[in-house]
């Protein structure tokens, strides 16, 4: 059976690949940048629009992290102006599990997906490092296993404040004799190690009943967290190999918690190109990643994995000859790529083993290992590529991360989604109104 292809597009905020210093890179504050990018996921019968979340400004070196995006307005805010400007486009939104609290999200989110008629999503994560948390007084107060217990039992209590709403009930208008039907609000309580609340939830149950559950860590806890509770989870995994491995695994885990495959869906995030031939595509990639991937980033990304100053250095000369600091404070702070280099001298000899071979400085080697385009190539390549891997169980779709703000979305919905409904994979129109409905995901 053909498998229909789902896509979301990220407005990308909280990464390293928008290029600046192109002229049609626009704000990132400005409504009017959201509104844009919205309007042309809606106008691709796109699934989602998803907005990442920054709860503090990162550092390196003690200073603001200057080559990224600063800050970002807050997510449920931007989404419900979005739902005044679209219709039917999903609006997916990350919001911490470790510095928030159940009922605050919980409300929040029953009263968007009400603003949106059914449209909003959670992206569930939880916070890893003490230096997020001092903007809340907390600090990194909980180690691995125990914030997903707490995202776990978050959620848990969430849906109970979703569905304590009773319903319906049928009362008698004295004035003019008539039955009016009216939502009656029910009790909760809930008691766990982390959670003491009771009372009653003042949202009515909202038009998808809970919004839509997203996922995206990788670790095994994340992982189940999502095989257990989620109705999507993003992935890092956007090759065919590393895509099915990481589908065959997290579909596999669903029966423990007995769900079915269809019940969770595989995301990838995914960046591309696309030009006229391959060929122009390919070129243009190249240029994208050297915009992407200037001398000065170059040796920021570098300091990341040697956890140290490294501003002395020529970007377009050798490796420093020094070895990475192992443990104590690192000079990056609030960077999730901190976390991705578990042992920082065996990744450095390797670097110095590609660098070697190949005959890379410090910058051609930061383009070569730090994340690329997953899709370059001519709007014809990249509609089959994707229907391929999508038909290859490597994924159930893709999350859209284009380089340029707000425009960079329009290439793809002006030229490789019409290739997709050519090929009967993709919506010419949406058939539901809810974003349950566009990921094909039941009622509840």
């Amino acid at each position: 059976m053909t498998k229909q292809v789902h896509l979301g597009a990220h407005f990308p905020g909280v990464n390293n690949t928008t290029v600046w210093s192109d002229p049609e890179a626009g704000s990132h504050i400005e409504f009017s940048s959201f509104a844009r990018f919205a309007q042309a996921a809606e106008r691709g019968r796109l699934d989602f629009l998803f907005l990442a979340e920054g709860l503090r400004l990162r550092e390196q070196n003690g200073e603001i992290y200057d080559l990224d995006v600063v800050g970002r307005p807050d997510t449920f805010t931007v989404l419900a102006a979005l739902a005044a400007v679209t219709d039917r486009i999903g609006l997916a939104g990350t919001i911490n599990s470790t510095f928030n609290e159940p009922y605050e999200v919980a409300r929040q989110f029953a009263t968007l997906d009400h603003l949106s008629a059914g449209r909003a999503a959670w992206n569930v994560v939880t916070s890893w490092d003490a230096f997020t948390g001092e903007n809340f007084r907390r600090g990194g107060f909980l180690p691995q296993e125990e914030r997903y217990e707490r995202a776990r039992t978050f959620l848990q209590t969430a849906h109970e404040l979703f569905d304590s709403w009773r319903g319906d009930e049928i009362v008698a208008d004295k004035a003019t004799g008539t039955f009016l039907r009216e939502p009656r609000p029910g009790r909760f309580a809930h008691t766990d190690a982390h959670f003491d609340i009771a009372g009653q939830f003042d949202v009515p149950r909202s038009p998808q009943g809970r919004p839509v559950v997203f996922q995206a860590g990788d670790s095994d806890e994340g992982r189940d967290f999502a095989a257990a509770q989620a109705d999507a989870i993003f992935s890092r995994h956007s090759t065919r190999e590393a895509g099915q491995a990481f589908y065959a695994d997290v579909k596999g885990r669903l029966a423990r918690f007995g769900r079915r495959p269809e019940e969770l869906l595989i995301l990838p995030a995914a960046t591309f190109v696309i030009g006229d031939t391959d060929a122009e595509a390919a070129e243009l990639a190249h240029e994208v990643r050297m915009q992407q991937v200037s001398g000065q980033t170059a040796i920021r990304f570098l300091e990341q994995l040697w956890n140290r100053d490294l501003s002395d250095h020529d970007p377009d000369g050798p490796l420093p000859t020094v070895d990475p600091v192992v443990g104590g404070q690192h000079v990056a702070q609030g960077r999730a790529s901190v976390r991705m280099h578990r042992d920082p001298l065996a990744t450095a000899a390797e670097w110095r083993r590609l660098a070697e071979a190949k005959g890379f400085s410090i910058r051609e080697l930061m383009v070569e290992v730090t994340a690329r385009q997953s899709f370059v190539g001519s709007p014809e390549t990249v509609a089959a590529t994707i229907d391929d891997l999508v038909q290859a169980d490597a994924a159930d779709g893709y999350v859209l991360v284009p380089h340029l703000t707000p425009g960079g979305l329009d290439p793809f919905v002006d030229r490789v989604v019409p290739l997709l409904q050519e090929r009967g994979v993709f919506r010419t129109d949406y058939a539901g109104t809810t974003l349950r409905d566009h990921l094909g995901l039941a009622p509840l």
